[in-house]
């Protein structure tokens, strides 16, 4: 809990002070509001019903609602704000595998006993993560750059 709590705070100050520098107020609500929509249906497969993983006990937990709340939306903020959208497609990989590393170190993190962890799995092993994070990073890029295409059509519309 000692993780959940300390990483709440960390990961919003960054993304707040230094995140906010390169994404708009519309993105950054539209990057929240996502994320936690889609981490709370991802979870209500993963979590609920194959029983995969939980947050603190199994079952509906409103601590757990925390992270899905609080703690992976800045974390997504800080992602697409420093992705390298016009860097070189190798870049832009390798910059998904750094934060892929980023996850699975968090969550190896994450699983230490209370009262630092807060996370544990059921049959889901960590090393799937290096397979899903980025599949997850992807769907996020995607969904951005709609968010963006949607904003210049928007704005392209009341300038005519």
């Amino acid at each position: 809990m000692i993780l959940l709590f300390s990483s709440i705070i960390l990961f919003n100050f960054i993304a707040f002070k230094f995140a906010k520098n390169r994404l708009t107020y519309n993105q950054i609500l539209h990057i929240w509001c996502f994320t936690t929509s889609f981490q709370v249906l991802f979870d209500l497969f993963m979590e609920y019903k194959y029983g995969a993983y939980w947050y603190f006990d199994k079952g509906v937990d409103w601590l757990g609602l925390l992270a899905h709340i609080f703690l992976i939306p800045p974390v997504n903020m800080m992602f697409l704000n420093w992705y390298p959208s016009k860097s070189t497609l190798i870049k832009q990989l390798l910059y998904i595998i750094f934060w892929t590393c980023f996850v699975v170190i968090y969550e190896i993190t994450a699983i230490l006993p209370e009262p630092i962890g807060f996370f544990y799995l059921g049959w889901w092993e960590i090393w799937y993560d290096i397979f899903v994070a980025p599949i997850l990073f992807v769907i996020l890029i995607v969904y951005f750059k709609l968010i963006l295409i949607l904003e210049k059509m928007l704005l392209d519309s009341r300038s005519t």
